[in-house]
């Protein structure tokens, strides 16, 4: 599977959150998700990301899942592989015997929609603030790039002020802890 998304810093919430329901997004309740990120031994912030396999372990209502994302064209396009782990403290004890060295914690509060196709989750991520994500699932040959454009169309009808990023939740962390 390949995920391929677009972010944006979102300069004012309330009016993101109606313009989304104006749009027939529903909402669900929010979340908290408790993130570590790895990276692979030896590569560095600033490094290029495209074609190494990072991970992520995540913490939900107490469910654990482990992640390996590996950029491909872009950041924000990925082939991805998921599975839920019983024992949170075991997998990132497994983690590190894979040479997989901590980046970052990433905690946010998220809420999840969908229009159509796309996923939207709007996120508060401690430290650095508000953002939308689109993503979509792909298990086809669909080019990343022109489905990236597709959704940057869908999140300017908005008609909302937004700034797009191309930078992950981990790289935007990191560059905020550094200041």
């Amino acid at each position: 599977m390949r995920e391929i998304e677009t972010k944006y810093r979102v300069g004012d919430l309330d009016a993101l959150l109606i313009a989304l329901k104006e749009a027939g997004v529903d909402l669900g309740e929010t979340v908290f998700q408790d993130d570590q990120a790895y990276a692979p031994a030896g590569w560095e912030p600033g490094m290029p990301k495209a074609g190494r396999t990072f991970c992520r372990l995540r913490t939900q209502d107490g469910l654990h899942v482990f992640t390996t994302k590996t950029p491909l064209a872009n950041t924000m396009e990925c082939t991805e592989f998921e599975s839920v782990v019983s024992d949170r403290e075991q997998m990132h004890a497994a983690v590190l015997q894979m040479g997989y060295i901590p980046s970052v914690r990433i905690v946010k509060h998220r809420r999840v929609g969908a229009a159509g196709e796309i996923l939207v989750c709007v996120d508060v991520v401690e430290h650095v603030g508000a953002f939308l994500e689109l993503e979509m699932t792909v298990d086809d040959d669909r080019d990343g790039v022109a489905v990236q454009a597709d959704l940057d169309a869908w999140a300017r009808g908005l008609g909302v002020e937004l700034e797009r990023t191309t930078d992950t939740y981990d790289t935007l962390v990191h560059a905020a802890s550094a200041i």
